[in-house]
Parts: structure tokens; C-alpha cells; sequence
């Protein structure tokens, strides 16, 4: 072979090659799995119902409602699975209507009084943390809160971390549930870094927190800390926003919440920033406002959604 018939040989391959590892990265793109949109495409997280947005109805009630506005999920309250209980009403049979109307269950709010200071207090708590897991589990609840309302304003965050884990070893084995950390600045945890120090420290691999807007901001613990964690460790994402006035941050509440889009949060850059840690979970519309308690509540509920897609739709997720 002469030296223009080898060079000429080599290109070809070249161009062989080349092509066939286009072809191959074409083939490989096409058959890339893409991630599973809700709302018809609007959005990169399916978007659930806090029941305490729309509180006066009952718990049937909400989730009819939830269901027609075009929620995909709805989150309840444990006195409110205890209610339906206590008038005879079956859990089971609840999550099974919850399903028939297209909806589930991401969450339930919560273990009240889980995370006490003492082994004495624990050790009493964990007959209603119990109770709660089961209540939570019989309607599907992949999650329930963890609520360390009675942690202690010094509370030591060693004992506190490993109460979770025992916490979450409980809810994994004997109910299939995952219990998933939150912070509210009106307790003793009440930022997303404490939070996130004590899911840390529990040192278990289903550790997990709730981030919630309203409580990031009256907390003054912001929003950059988002960028640091992993979606992983979110179990689902409470949304709503923050009206202009009161202006100072000490003298708002959670009466004080107004629909998304509504307020002053940087709700747009703060859905990208949570896209970007790969959060998969539900994104949970979360108002206690009394002056929507007042309204039709099933445009309540459907105004929530659609002001939650709208930011959605801004922050071009």
C-alpha cells in the first residue's frame, strides 16, 4: 500500500468512526429518560395541598376539593386523621379515595412533642409518635413531620440527632414511613441550617429535612444555604410567600402568608435553585392565612395553583 492510499484509508476510518460515534450519541440522547413533568408539563414537581390552606373545610371535603382544582397530592394533618378516626372513619379506606381521585399522599404534619431533652420524656412520647406513624401510614403517607417543638430553646443538638435516628429506625421498620426533619423560628429549631446540622449528626442514610419559604425567611436563615444541600435530603418542599407588610421580619406570623407570587420572596430564583439540587418531591402550598379561610375555598384552592405555576412558569424550570 503507497503512502496516498494509507492516508486516504485513514481518513475514511476517520469519517467511519466519527459518524458511527455520532450515531451513537444520537441513539443514546434519544433513549435518555427524561424526567417525569406534572401539571401538564408546567412543572418539574408534582404540587400538593397543605389542608391547613383551606382549614374550615373537612378533612373529605379538602381532599375533593384538592382533587377538582387539579392538585396531584394532598398533605393532612394528624388531629385530623385522629378526627376521622375517633367518627368512625376507616384510614385505610380514606387512602384508598384519596388514590381513586388521582391524588397521594406525600406527607402528614406531624410528630408533635417527638423530640423532647430527656430520655424520661422520650421514652413517653413514643406511644403518640407511634399512634401518628400508623394514622400517617394507613393513607399512604410516604413522609411525616418531624416537629421538635419541645427540643428545648439550648437544646443539645448530639442527643436531639440521635433521638431522629431512633425516630426514623421506628417509622422505616415498623411503618414504612419516613420521618423527615422540619424547622420553624417559633420553636427551637428554626432555621434549615439547624435543621440540616441535626439530620447530619443523626448520621443515617434516610435522614431527611422540610424546607419551608415562610420559615426560611422570618427565620433570617435565607435562602443560600439551598445551594448547598442535596435534593436528596428533601422530602418535600413547603411554598408560600411573604407580604410586604408587616415589614419587620419579628412582626410577622403565619396568619401572615399570601399566595405565591404574591409577596416579596425570591420565589423565581429560589425554584432554581431547588431544581438545581435535583429535588424529585412535591412542592407543597402552605397557608394559614385566616383571610382565605373566609373565602369560597375551592377557588382558594385553585387560585393557589394556579399563582404556585405561575412562579413556576417565571422561574423556567
Amino acid at each position: 500500500m503507497n503512502r496516498r492510499n494509507f492516508i486516504n484509508l485513514g481518513a475514511a476510518a476517520a469519517v467511519i468512526s466519527g459518524t458511527s460515534s455520532l450515531a451513537l450519541g444520537n441513539t443514546s440522547s434519544k433513549t435518555e429518560k427524561k424526567d417525569k413533568r406534572y401539571q401538564k408539563g408546567v412543572s418539574p414537581w408534582p404540587i400538593c395541598l397543605d389542608t391547613a390552606t383551606i382549614r374550615p373545610a373537612s378533612l373529605k371535603d379538602k381532599i375533593k376539593i384538592a382533587a377538582k382544582a387539579g392538585y396531584d397530592a394532598i398533605e393532612p394533618w394528624d388531629g385530623e386523621l385522629q378526627e376521622f378516626e375517633a367518627k368512625g372513619g376507616n384510614l385505610k379506606d380514606l387512602g384508598k379515595e384519596i388514590k381513586d381521585l388521582g391524588l397521594f399522599v406525600p406527607s402528614v404534619i406531624g410528630l408533635w412533642n417527638a423530640l423532647p431533652p430527656t430520655r424520661e420524656l422520650f421514652d413517653a412520647s413514643l406511644k403518640d409518635t407511634r399512634n401518628r406513624m400508623r394514622m400517617a401510614a394507613e393513607i399512604g403517607a410516604k413522609h411525616i413531620q418531624t416537629i421538635p417543638n419541645t427540643a428545648g430553646e439550648n437544646y443539645n443538638q448530639k442527643w436531639i440527632a440521635a433521638r431522629y435516628r431512633d425516630i426514623l429506625e421506628i417509622g422505616l421498620k415498623e411503618f414504612n414511613i419516613h420521618p423527615a426533619l422540619v424547622f420553624v423560628k417559633y420553636q427551637p429549631v428554626k432555621t434549615m441550617g439547624q435543621a440540616m446540622g441535626i439530620a447530619m449528626d443523626a448520621n443515617h442514610p434516610e435522614a431527611m429535612i422540610i424546607p419551608d419559604t415562610y420559615h426560611m425567611y422570618i427565620s433570617e436563615g435565607g435562602f443560600e444555604g439551598l445551594k448547598m444541600i442535596s435534593g436528596n435530603s428533601i422530602a418535600i418542599f413547603q411554598f408560600g410567600d411573604v407580604p410586604s407588610s408587616p415589614a419587620a421580619v419579628e412582626d410577622l406570623g403565619d396568619q401572615h402568608r399570601v399566595y405565591p407570587g404574591d409577596g416579596i420572596l425570591p420565589l423565581p430564583q429560589i425554584l432554581k435553585d431547588l431544581k438545581a439540587t435535583g429535588f424529585k418531591g412535591c412542592v407543597s402550598l402552605e397557608l394559614y392565612n385566616p383571610n382565605y379561610w373566609k373565602e369560597d375555598l375551592q377557588k382558594v384552592a385553585e387560585t393557589g395553583l394556579r399563582k404556585t405555576l405561575e412562579v413556576i412558569k417565571k422561574a423556567g424550570v
